[in-house]
């Protein structure tokens, strides 16, 4: 069983095995590109300090090579938290290009878009081109111009933006498509605490030939943060030795949870599992009551350990 420690207390080494970095993606390359470019740079940095090379490093939400802003990568095992980010919310600044003047109704014409949306994936996408429905919960004009609104959009994971701005273009009459994005929000991250590469790049050299972790300490977070919004349960350190082994939660093994058991509930919700230090253990599915003295309580998704 690897034994990562309280979040607070890793090293680089573990930070940089098991973190998340909260980059802010420049425009040109594709965010599969970002991602390999990072995952080399750690990968050749542990190894010129002799530590465990990492092999992967994925990307939270793909974005489109012109589209900047919040790309949170996923360092080592802590890929294995993607499912994690499926269940947050995103949020981007557009602007919104109409094909003629912007019309005096726009604001209220733009707020009617708020709730539930019909979105079919445009035919370059990477999933089936469906009719699926997708949530805008909140659509805010911040500025107007002659021919551009510049919007913030605060959506459900999987909403494409640049069809919702050629159905807003339709409902205005002018068309429209959509010029500039920008993310500024992955739940949990936004862009207060954004990086850019280069700054990953000059902390990874002053931990190596400086022996300075300070700025690396700064920039690359536990991986746990990445599920600072899903519910938590604490389970013993005896139980974690069974998870790690591929057994499920089981109720004896619980000490605590902020999450209650809704047994006619259509879906199980998607749950974090942490020994009392704080370390994470596992995702997985609230099966059962984690009040309850026997029964399994969560069934595995992924285990962390």
């Amino acid at each position: 069983m690897i034994r990562r420690g309280p979040p607070s207390e890793r090293p680089p080494t573990a930070l940089l095995q098991f973190g998340v970095v909260n980059l802010d993606k420049p425009p040109g390359p594709s965010s599969h590109q970002v991602s390999g470019w990072i995952r080399d740079a750690v990968a050749e940095t542990l190894t010129e300090a002799d530590e465990t090379p990492i092999d992967r490093a994925s990307h939270a939400g793909t974005l489109d090579p012109k589209v900047t802003g919040c790309l949170p990568l996923m360092l080592g095992h802590a890929t294995r938290l993607a499912p994690a980010f499926l269940e947050g919310r995103k949020e981007y600044v557009a602007v919104l290009e109409c094909h003629g003047p912007v019309p005096s109704d726009a604001r209220s014409v733009i707020a009617g878009f708020e709730g539930p949306l019909y979105q079919k994936p445009p035919r370059k996408s990477a999933v089936s081109r469906r009719l699926r429905v997708r949530e805008i919960y909140d659509l805010e004009v911040l500025e107007t111009s002659e021919r551009k609104i510049l919007l913030r959009i605060r959506c459900e994971s999987g909403t494409y933006v640049r069809k919702l701005c050629h159905d807003l273009g339709l409902a205005l009459g002018t068309g429209a498509h959509m010029g500039h994005l920008r993310r500024t929000e992955t739940a949990p991250f936004d862009d207060s605490t954004l990086v850019s590469a280069y700054e990953l790049l000059d902390a990874l050299a002053f931990w190596v030939e400086d022996d300075n972790p300070e700025m690396l300490l700064g920039i690359v977070q536990p991986a746990e943060r990445i599920l600072e919004d899903l519910p938590a349960i604490t389970i013993a350190p005896s139980a974690a030795e069974s998870v790690a082994t591929g057994a499920p939660v089981y109720a004896p093994g619980v000490i605590d949870a902020d999450v209650e058991f809704v047994a006619e509930a259509d879906t199980a919700p998607l749950v974090a599992c942490y020994t009392p230090d704080g370390a994470a253990i596992c995702l997985g599915k609230l099966v059962g009551d984690p009040t309850a003295d026997t029964g399994t309580v969560v069934a595995l998704e992924r285990v962390l350990v």
